[in-house]
């Protein structure tokens, strides 16, 4: 049997934070939590979690260079990352996708079981037939 695979949040609104972390846990993922950029990048390059979900507008640390750090680690040149942000100017995104980032949701226009579609997707998790 394979071991549960991990998902690092990094968000700091603690009420999308935990709604995220729920809905993973009852995927059956492990689930990391960080609250600022700083955190999450030390958590992500000592934990390798298998994908992280990552927020642009955080305390400390934006997000935009952790995911810019996180590539010159070798471990984090092909870390599975996914942006959830509020931001949405085409200039973001597209600095984002330079950096190798899976998906870039804006949190507006996506629900919470959409972006555990996409962890499922990117993990390679299929969904057990009812």
């Amino acid at each position: 049997m394979t071991s549960a695979k991990t998902v690092l949040i990094i968000e700091d609104d603690a009420s999308l934070r935990y709604a995220l972390a729920n809905k993973c846990k009852s995927a059956g993922l492990n689930v990391l939590e960080a609250t600022e950029g700083e955190s999450g990048l030390q958590r992500a390059l000592l934990e390798h979690p298998d994908l992280i979900l990552l927020d642009l507008l955080l305390p400390q640390r934006d997000g935009m260079s952790v995911v810019t750090d996180l590539r010159k680690d070798p471990w984090g040149k092909t870390a599975k990352v996914i942006i959830l942000s509020n931001m949405s100017e085409t200039e973001k995104v597209a600095e984002a996708l330079e950096h190798r980032v899976f998906e870039y949701r804006v949190k507006s226009d996506v629900a919470i079981d959409s972006v555990l579609e996409s962890i499922r997707s990117h993990l390679g998790i299929e969904v057990a037939k009812k």
